[in-house]
C-alpha cells in the first residue's frame, strides 16, 4: 500500500475489511509512499506491525520508537501514529489491521478485549523476537500474510484461530491496565485540534484559533503540540499544507503558484521554501518528477 485516505480529525478512511472478514494485511514501503513517509493518523482496529526490511522511525501518540528489522508493533485502538524511515534503509513492512470485535467472540469480548482498548497506559507495545510472547505474535503476523497470499480453503478460519491465539500471547503476560481521564482528554483535545487545522488550513490560521477548538489557553496549546507531535503548532500547519500541496500537483494542469494559495501559503516564495525543506526538492521538481 502507498497510499490512504484520512478524514479531517486524521481517522484513517481506508478500507480495512470486507463486510465478511473484518481485517486487512498489506505490505508498506515506507519511502514509496506519496509524502515520503505515513502520515500521522488513527484508526478504530488494532495494528499489529512486522517490519520486513530495515529500519523505521514510528511515533505513536507522544513516544517515538525505532523498530528494526524482525521487530514489530502492537498499536492500540484510536491511538495517532505515524512513520519514517529516516536512515533510508528501503523499511517494508507487513501491517495486519483488525477490528477489535473480530479478535474474540462476543461473549469474550467485553471482558478480555475492553480493558485493553479503553487502557491509557498501552497505546502501544513494542513486539520483540528475543521474547517468547513477542516472537508468537510476530510469526503469527508473518503466518496470516502468508494464509491470505495462498488463499488455501477454509483459510478464514485458520486467520480466526490465528488471531485468538495472538491475542492470548498478548494479554497474558500481565500488563498493569491503568484508566488515567486526564490522557483520555489530552487525546481528545489534541484530534479537536487537528481536526480544525485540517477544515481551516487553506485559510489564514493563528495560534489562538488552535488554542479555541481544544479549549486551551496559547501556551498550553504549544505544550500539547510539542510534547505530543515534537512540533510547534504553526509548523504543523505547514507542514500539512505542503501534505495538501502534493494531490494538487500531481494534477497535470496544476501551477505551483496557485497551489501554494490554495493551500494557504500568502507568498509563492515562502511556499517553495517550506516545500524544499520538507520534500528536498522543490515543488517544480517534484511535478518534473512525476512525468
Amino acid at each position: 500500500m502507498k497510499n490512504f485516505i484520512v478524514d479531517k480529525s486524521l481517522k484513517e478512511l481506508t478500507q480495512h475489511r470486507t463486510m465478511v472478514f473484518p481485517i486487512a494485511c498489506y505490505e508498506t514501503t515506507i519511502n514509496q509512499n506519496k509524502n515520503g513517509y505515513i502520515p500521522l493518523h488513527w484508526h478504530d482496529e488494532f495494528q499489529f506491525v512486522l517490519v520486513m526490511k530495515g529500519e523505521a522511525i514510528f511515533q505513536i501518540n507522544e513516544e517515538k520508537l525505532t523498530v528494526q528489522e524482525g521487530e514489530g508493533l502492537f498499536i492500540n485502538s484510536g491511538s495517532l501514529h505515524m512513520a519514517r524511515d529516516e536512515v533510508q534503509s528501503g523499511c517494508t513492512y507487513i501491517c495486519l489491521n483488525v477490528v477489535p470485535r473480530f479478535i474474540l467472540s462476543q461473549e469474550l469480548y467485553t471482558t478480555f478485549v475492553t480493558p485493553y482498548i479503553q487502557a491509557t497506559n498501552i497505546p502501544f507495545l513494542h513486539l520483540l523476537p528475543s521474547e517468547l510472547w513477542g516472537a508468537n505474535i510476530l510469526g503469527s503476523i508473518l503466518k496470516i500474510n502468508q494464509l491470505i497470499k495462498q488463499h488455501s480453503p477454509y483459510y478464514e478460519i485458520d486467520i480466526c484461530v490465528i488471531l485468538s491465539l495472538m491475542w492470548k500471547n498478548l494479554i497474558r503476560n500481565g500488563f498493569k491496565l491503568e484508566y488515567e481521564q486526564a490522557e483520555l482528554s489530552k487525546s481528545h483535545r489534541m484530534k479537536q485540534m487537528l481536526n480544525w487545522i485540517h477544515l481551516h488550513y487553506a485559510e489564514k490560521i493563528l495560534l489562538e484559533d488552535i488554542a479555541r477548538a481544544g479549549h486551551l489557553s496559547r501556551s498550553e496549546c504549544c505544550r500539547y503540540f510539542k510534547r505530543m507531535l515534537k512540533i510547534t503548532p504553526l509548523n504543523y500547519v505547514n507542514d500539512y499544507r505542503i501534505q495538501k500541496s502534493l494531490i494538487l500537483l500531481q494534477q497535470p494542469e496544476s501551477n505551483v503558484t496557485e497551489v501554494g494559495y490554495r493551500v494557504g501559503f500568502n507568498s509563492t516564495s515562502y511556499f517553495i521554501d517550506r516545500f524544499r525543506k520538507s520534500m528536498n526538492m522543490t515543488p517544480f521538481a517534484y511535478k518534473k518528477a512525476l512525468l
